[in-house]
């Protein structure tokens, strides 16, 4: 018996189902799904301490599973003493089975870990489906041993759906169990 992810078996067995019936799809294709994930994070002030950006990305690929890579620049910039083929910053791409428990973990174990937690931003999406949410801390994963941590450090996190609107990128979303904030006004 093959592993199948459980946010998997639920898109498969409850997201679909229901999305054909609320945005009325002829086919099962046209129902929006998630493509990837990706992670980025930037170094910031520390782009010069080599121990700090290996112990970054180590933590960057603990937290996603897969290995991180270091974002380089591109051009020297004399005003924040950068030069060409500086890391800049860590990022990590996953799809597949990797995704679906990264945004299994994310939805049921992270994001209830942040402080005074009431929910995601519905605005964040970018109009052409994807959605991007920004963590200030590294330390919400389990997955961080908060004693060996040197910096705190934040990173965005974007899924990339294939909606074709916002619309229908936050019901698949809302589906998956991605908490969003409740309007104050009910």
């Amino acid at each position: 018996m093959k592993y199948t992810p459980r946010l998997k078996d639920k898109y498969t067995k409850e997201v679909v189902p229901s999305l054909m019936k609320k945005h009325t799809y002829k086919s099962i294709m046209q129902v929006p799904r998630i493509e990837k994930i990706c992670l980025n994070q930037g170094f910031g002030k520390i782009a010069g301490d080599k121990k700090l950006i290996e112990a970054a990305v180590e933590e960057m690929s603990i937290i996603s599973g897969q290995r991180a890579v270091t974002s380089k620049s591109r051009k020297d910039i004399s005003n924040f003493k950068l030069r060409t083929g500086m890391p800049i910053g860590a990022r990590v791409t996953l799809r597949g089975e990797k995704m679906y428990e990264f945004l299994d973990r994310l939805i049921s174990v992270s994001l209830p870990r942040v402080r005074d937690f009431k929910g995601v931003n519905d605005k964040s999406f970018d109009g052409r489906g994807n959605y991007t949410l920004g963590v200030t801390e590294q330390i919400i994963f389990p997955e961080i041993d908060i004693d060996k941590v040197s910096k705190i450090n934040g990173m965005d996190i974007t899924i990339v759906t294939t909606a074709t609107n916002d619309e229908e990128a936050k019901s698949l979303l809302q589906e998956m169990g991605m908490p969003f904030k409740k309007d104050e006004k009910q």
